[in-house]
């Protein structure tokens, strides 16, 4: 049977009917999720066939079990969005004969046992790879790498410690490409690492580590240090009973790094480690292989290393009855049977995942490279494998919180809400283990499974406390699943779901919302490109729940309500003071540990803050996440980092679209950086000045001669000076120190230069001064098309001198390389180097 290959346009015009018009949740559809092949052919109309395919999948392995589930049972409680959701991979994997990729959404690897070696790091970096470019979130643990300034057997002498390779791993990451959607990376560290203050500090430069997030391991010993402002001794090897290197520090300072970081950065992230093995029920078999090292890029499963996991997401909002008004109710009978359910399903993509894996296997053997280069992949493989069958992990989570709290009257923040969502997730994990515990009857328990190593964990005995009669049946049968529980970020999916995302409230009743695309994609319309060249296209939209509320509140939608009628409008309804930004903080946190309880892996939650909130707030909030049992958090200060979420700003009158691009004034002075280069036999020189030693501006042309500028060849740095005469009129001046230490100034660099160059440079520098990246600014001057061969001439000098200012690593998109016809060309120092055969090329 030949399918039906549809074009794009069908797909989402389809899809946005579906969708009842909602072009968001359409066009994420069809670009992430649509079946489709490597030609980019769409086999699917709209998420009707998506639900079929998935329901077809996983009855097909019901079948393999009693009392199997049928085809239609599957295709009504995935259909719509709106009960249960399989998430990313498992959404556009399954039953996705056209690609060879894995379900899993998330892995963690490392080398268990093995000191540090550039083996074990270039062989993490490899792995790292090869998991990303089939579609999986990686984390993995620097905790191993010795501490910079220790001594190495190897020409170095002593080891560079953490950073130089959090950047090598950060632009591996950057390097995959998955449809447009860039490698996902999470690199963590322990606190005890004497290194670990250089960790917490590395992401503060600008353009340094862009690929990945980081977080950093806090034992409680620490925090208690950090609290009573007493010394911390660290150490490496971070776990040994005989450290090689030992080191005190001042606990609180560092913990004042870490929350000062967050707070102007949004990152570091911080996990409270000995929450997260304490709570661990996988770490009761830590000898077997299961003790966990890392997290997945967003934080919601810890994981042991080559262990992986698949998420699903069960909808909260569809089991309030007569959402928004009176009568509103919770049906908890329902949901404890979908959640039983989903649990089911989850443990049925286990196997659809050793399909896929075989398959990746098989791949792999076919692929046309020798055994030796192909040996890394596929060993990585089978031990995900067999980690994956060992513990039968699993990840079924939630989505809509803050819709379900709002249908039911509640506020979100507030403590009646907390106190229902602890019961809606107590409920969800005693219904989720009962699953597994019937499942072990009828397909037989995880292979390790031990009742006794179980006995005095903290998460197992409060599911015996809360069911003893389940707990007696675990004993006495086993479960099938080693974890069982997750809340993930679902940001896609929520769009899908048209709910709020994961554990979250809602983010404003009115937002702009940014969606992160391929810049390739013909069909994709740009708004904005951030700081390491990502691209996004921006939306303005009503929360979709927030319409349904006014709708049951006979209120008319409208386009021209204006921003003090919506105010209004969000004052009457369950959503006000309840957003991202204006929840009770503390009590959002003390919310999250609440229900962590109920959580066997972790939750994925982020802190939205205002911009003006202190440094202060951000610790209080911190220590009171320890405190309250949250294995982990991360806070997001409005402003802190370019995001993708941006609130709608109040307007007198309609003005031109913003955007988040920001212009840094101008300082009176600039340090420069002077590049000399050679076009047609002609001297050039460019000025080109640095802010933050990001190029901000450059002015270009000839040198040394009567119609150019003259600057002595030994002069390689100095500032621009901007200057106003007596007449208001702006002058750039360079000036220089001499080896005698006399200062000189070259005034007026727009004045000596060719008026048409003069204009050209000014519209680079316009754009450097947006922040746009090298790379980006690059092709910009690339495509100009100018008449004036000397111009063109030119243009090509400016590309020369900006080279120069590539971040390291970066990669020579469209070259190969002259020496062995490799695609393997990186800019370092602005040289283009050539990693496989060592080439290098300046100029």
């Amino acid at each position: 049977m030949v399918a039906t290959i549809y074009t794009y346009d069908e797909a989402q015009q389809a899809s946005l009917d579906y969708f009842g018009g909602d072009e968001l949740a359409a066009r994420v559809w069809v670009t992430k999720y649509a079946l489709k092949d490597s030609f980019g052919n769409l086999f699917e109309k709209t998420p009707d066939d998506m639900h079929r395919r998935i329901a077809r999948e996983i009855a097909r392995v019901e079948n393999n079990y009693p009392n199997p589930m049928s085809e239609d049972e599957v295709f009504e409680l995935i259909r719509n969005f709106k009960y249960i959701v399989p998430q990313g991979s498992p959404m556009s994997g399954i039953g996705n004969n056209y690609q060879v990729g894995s379900l899993s959404n998330c892995f963690v690897i490392g080398i268990d046992g093995t000191p540090d070696s550039y083996g074990g790091i270039m062989k993490i970096d490899e792995e790292q790879v090869q998991l990303m470019k089939r579609r999986g979130g990686v984390g993995h643990d620097l905790s191993h790498i010795r501490p910079k300034g220790m001594p190495v057997k190897n020409s170095a002498l002593t080891s560079t410690g953490l950073v130089p390779f959090m950047e090598r791993y950060s632009n591996s990451t950057r390097e995959v490409a998955q449809d447009g959607r860039r490698g996902a990376l999470m690199m963590t560290v322990s606190i005890k690492h004497p290194d670990s203050e250089a960790f917490i500090d590395a992401k503060m430069t600008e353009g340094k580590v862009t690929g990945a997030n980081v977080s950093v391991r806090i034992d409680d010993d620490f925090m208690q240090a950090a609290v009573d402002n007493k010394p911390y001794v660290q150490q490496y090897p971070v776990d040994s009973d005989e450290p090689i290197v030992k080191k005190e520090v001042e606990a609180a300072a560092l913990w004042g790094k870490i929350v000062h970081n967050a707070w102007k950065s949004a990152e570091p992230g911080v996990l409270f480690w000995d929450t997260v093995t304490r709570e661990s029920v996988p770490d009761c078999y830590a000898d077997l292989g299961f003790r966990t090292i890392s997290t997945n890029p967003c934080g919601e499963i810890p994981l042991c290393p080559y262990d992986s996991c698949r998420l699903l997401a069960i909808n909260l909002y569809s089991y309030v009855r007569n959402p928004f008004t009176p009568e509103a109710s919770f049906d908890f009978d329902l949901f404890k049977t979908h959640v039983a359910k989903a649990q089911r399903m989850m443990d049925d993509i286990i196997d659809l995942e050793m399909e896929k894996i075989d398959k990746i296997i098989d791949k792999i053997d076919s692929d046309p490279e020798n055994a030796e280069v192909k040996q890394t992949e596929r060993h990585l493989w089978e031990k995900i494998r067999s980690k994956t069958l060992k513990g039968r992990r699993t990840g079924v989570g939630t989505t809509a919180e803050g819709d379900m709290i709002a249908a039911l009257g509640l506020r979100y923040g507030t403590p009646e809400a907390t106190d229902f969502s602890v019961e809606v997730h107590k409920a969800l994990a005693i219904a989720a283990y009962g699953s597994s515990v019937n499942m072990a009857k009828e397909r037989g328990a995880f292979e390790v499974y031990d009742a006794e190593r179980e006995k005095n964990n903290p998460y197992i005995n409060r599911l015996r406390e809360a069911s003893p009669e389940l707990y007696d049946e675990m004993v006495a049968n086993g479960r099938r699943n080693i974890a069982c529980l997750t809340i993930a970020p679902t940001g896609t999916t929520s769009l899908m779901t048209q709910t709020t995302s994961g554990i979250e409230p809602v983010f404003l009743p009115v937002y702009k919302r940014r969606r992160k695309v391929n810049p390739n994609d013909p069909e994709v319309h740009i708004d904005y490109v951030d700081e390491t060249g990502d691209a996004f296209e921006e939306y303005i939209v009503y929360h979709p729940k927030f319409l349904k509320w006014m709708e049951v509140n006979g209120i008319e939608r409208k386009d021209s309500y204006t921003q003090e009628e919506l105010d209004a409008l969000v004052a009457r309804s369950p959503y006000y003071k309840a957003t991202s930004n204006d929840v009770d903080w503390m009590e959002k946190v003390k919310m999250q540990g609440r229900v962590q309880k109920w959580v066997d892996h972790s939750i994925s939650v982020t802190i939205n803050l205002p911009s003006d909130v202190t440094e202060e707030l951000v610790n209080r909030l911190y220590v009171e996440a320890w405190r309250s049992g949250c294995k982990g958090c991360t806070v997001y200060r409005d402003g802190s980092r370019s995001g993708v979420l941006v609130a709608v700003e109040k307007k007198a009158e309609p003005t031109v679209k913003d955007t988040d691009a920001h212009v840094h004034k101008r300082p009176i002075e600039l340090e420069a950086d002077v590049v000399r280069f050679q076009n047609n036999k002609e001297k050039w020189i460019a000025f080109v000045g640095l802010l933050d030693g990001e190029p901000y501006e450059i002015f270009t042309g000839l040198a040394d001669d009567e119609d150019g500028i003259f600057c002595p060849k030994s002069v390689t740095h100095g500032k621009i000076i901007k200057a106003i005469d007596d007449k208001g009129n702006k002058r750039y001046d360079f000036q220089f120190v001499n080896k005698r230490g006399y200062k000189t100034t070259i005034e007026g660099l727009s004045d000596k230069f060719n008026p048409e160059y003069w204009n050209y440079a000014k519209l680079i520098s316009g754009v450097l001064r947006y922040g746009m990246p090298i790379d980006q600014v690059l092709k910009l001057v690339g495509t100009l098309e100018l008449d004036s061969q000397s111009i063109n001439t030119w243009k090509m000098g400016v590309e020369r001198a900006l080279k120069k200012y590539l971040p390291n690593g970066t990669k020579a998109n469209g070259q190969k390389c002259p020496n062995c016809g490799n695609d393997t060309l990186i800019y370092q120092e602005g040289c283009l180097i050539c990693t496989s055969c060592g080439t290098s090329k300046c100029g």
